[in-house]
């Protein structure tokens, strides 16, 4: 089976493949990374082929969520051909070769490890730090860039994009004001290209600088979206509390610098509890068991609220 996946891979990259080993399969089974050996040198494959059977752990299998799916490749395809720029502090995989035939897609990629990064399941404050300088960097090069070849909206959990886990939500107050936090994040009128995806595990490390990796979800949007996304998957209940007024001020102060816009700067601050709440939303309708949910979720859900009912 291995050498029928290598000897498909050869047909269409026309190349000799000398090692081949999976690291991962893509979600829902939508194909698999694998690090291959070209020419005595290492690359990161991304190989997409729709799956006979659609699976999904949550049990979130539709023609609507396929869609999403399908559409998100298209858009790393969209990322990595239209806007691979290198931007300083912001690194992130070179795109070597980039084919699509029928229903396979392969995304042939520099493999960062042989520059020095790693992934890492703990990070230190310092690199904390490091990834609060690439968003900023990333989003400070992209501000008010036009992102029609991505997504309109970027993230994988925006509202229009779940309205089956918007129907499943059982949270009466996530329901009753999804809709107006969706419109206070999209009529931001500060945007730039967020990642859309910005967790831990979509990050790279080196001793003093940090990569990103997986562009399926990245598109138009405030980028403190991002920034609330990654403190969520390193972070939990006491730790945001102790640590993300202070992480948030870092990045909004490498905003400043980069842009010199105090506009821009109180906008996104201000639109933090929105952040948070919209994840909220979606993760209580897809995983309302999620380890992810907790107190200081509820207390940024009352926040905005609050001051939604102040208005």
């Amino acid at each position: 089976m291995q050498n029928e996946k290598v000897k498909n891979i050869e047909k269409y990259l026309s190349c000799k493949i000398t090692s081949f080993e999976i690291l991962q399969n893509l979600w829902s089974n939508y194909g698999y990374l694998a690090r291959v050996m070209i020419d005595n040198t290492s690359y990161i494959l991304k190989y997409i082929k729709l799956p006979q059977k659609q699976t999904h752990p949550k049990g979130w299998n539709s023609k609507f969520a396929h869609e999403r799916k399908l559409k998100s490749y298209q858009v790393e395809m969209s990322w990595y051909e239209n806007h691979n720029n290198h931007i300083e502090n912001a690194r992130f995989p070179k795109l070597i070769k980039n084919i699509q035939k029928e229903s396979q897609q392969l995304i042939l990629l520099e493999d960062l490890t042989q520059v020095g990064f790693q992934d890492k399941i703990n990070i230190s404050t310092s690199e904390v730090k490091l990834v609060l300088k690439w968003l900023a960097h990333f989003h400070a090069y992209h501000l008010n860039q036009s992102s029609e070849d991505l997504w309109q909206i970027g993230s994988y959990w925006h509202l229009k994009t779940r309205p089956h886990e918007l129907e499943k939500l059982q949270d009466k107050e996530l329901k009753e004001y999804a809709y107006k936090v969706d419109e206070k994040l999209n009529n931001a009128t500060h945007k730039t290209i967020i990642h859309g995806d910005a967790k831990l595990a979509n990050f790279l490390f080196s001793k003093d600088a940090v990569a990103a990796v997986d562009f399926q979800y990245t598109g138009s949007g405030a980028g403190i979206k991002d920034v609330a996304y990654f403190l969520g998957s390193i972070y939990q209940n006491d730790d945001l509390l102790k640590y993300s007024d202070e992480c948030i001020e870092y990045y909004l102060e490498q905003l400043c610098e980069l842009t010199n816009n105090l506009s821009l700067v109180n906008e996104w601050r201000s639109l933090y509890p929105y952040a948070i709440f919209d994840f909220y939303r979606f993760l209580k309708g897809w995983s309302p068991d999620h380890y992810k949910i907790n107190s200081y979720m509820d207390l940024i859900k009352q926040k905005v609220i609050d001051e939604l009912n102040s208005i």
